[in-house]
């Protein structure tokens, strides 16, 4: 790796979390790549992908065509968010146990990413995850700095499952001597942490980084102050007025906002191009059924930001 800043540009491809929502994402990339004839995986330098974005991340960064990916979702779906026996009650669902297995998924992330480990990768890769065992992030990389010396053995499968363990849904998943799970806890949109790390590690000029990021539908959350009377005497509780998908999924947006904002006061706008949808209702992160609702959004927000993508990305 060259210590010297580079005045070439640099793009970076980031994809947010959101559960089955990433079929947004990997719709959208696919027209990309099919219908602007543009290959994502020679495009970008850096790949970043939070919990189901690093499915879409990896599978870029290891060549798999995003075809396959979006398959993936649609063969795979129903199956990975088959809830649990306990889970079908809905007051126990997530309180006393999470509410799907991760063996499926698993057995479907191994099977895509086959034996590949993250210091075989070529592409620089970053994928987020939350190591909860010693209450901080843990942030899984391809080898692209010498100075990195934990993740080359781990297996692309394992990283992207750790990534994807989100709390109540999937139990931590143990990747060698760490407890994980999913990175949308901090870093649901991972951008900003792919900028700090191409300036930081690859000595990247800030001028020079340019930011594709992807989102997967953004379904805005309000907890009016005026309800009822039943509803204030039930009080704060988890499932009262947070409502468990209600209150993850205004973390989730929150945090995208976050790294987007932040990203704006240090880069120029011409350097961000960030591609999401708004819904005006709600949209759940384990519904398999979405697949052709959020296929339509996507290729209709492509169709009406195709030239805008095509100028973005070839641009100097």
């Amino acid at each position: 790796m060259s210590t010297d800043k580079t005045s070439k540009t640099f793009r970076i491809l980031s994809i947010d979390g959101g559960g089955f929502r990433g079929v947004y994402s990997a719709h959208l990339l696919s027209c990309i790549e099919t219908k602007l004839n543009i290959n994502l995986l020679d495009t970008f330098d850096l790949i970043a992908g939070t919990s189901t974005g690093s499915i879409i991340a990896a599978g870029i960064a290891c060549g798999i065509p995003i075809s396959k990916i979006l398959q993936l979702y649609k063969e795979h779906g129903r199956k990975i968010f088959c809830k649990r026996v306990h889970a079908r009650l809905p007051l126990i669902s997530g309180l006393f146990a999470s509410k799907y297995k991760n063996s499926y998924l698993k057995k479907v992330l191994r099977e895509t990413f086959e034996d590949r480990r993250l210091g075989d990768l070529s592409k620089h890769l970053i994928i987020p995850s939350t190591d909860i065992g010693n209450g901080c992030v843990h942030v899984f990389k391809s080898k692209y700095d010498g100075s990195f010396v934990r993740d080359a053995e781990v297996l692309v499968s394992e990283a992207v499952l750790a990534s994807s363990s989100a709390p109540t849904f999937f139990n931590p998943y143990k990747a060698n001597e760490y407890l994980l799970v999913d990175g949308g806890l901090w870093a649901n949109n991972p951008a900003l942490v792919a900028a700090i790390d191409a300036k930081k590690r690859l000595r990247v000029d800030m001028d020079n980084i340019k930011i594709l990021s992807v989102g997967t539908g953004t379904v805005k959350q309000y907890y009016p102050q005026r309800v009822k009377l039943l509803t204030r005497l039930a009080g704060w509780g988890f499932m009262t007025r947070w409502r468990r998908e209600k209150f993850i999924n205004t973390l989730l947006y929150l945090q995208s906002a976050a790294a987007s904002n932040m990203l704006g006061l240090l880069l120029r706008d011409d350097q961000i191009l960030r591609l999401n949808f708004e819904s005006d209702v709600e949209m759940a992160m384990d519904d398999a059924s979405l697949f052709d609702d959020l296929t339509s959004r996507a290729d209709r927000d492509f169709t009406h930001s195709a030239h805008k993508i095509k100028e973005f990305l070839s641009a100097a």
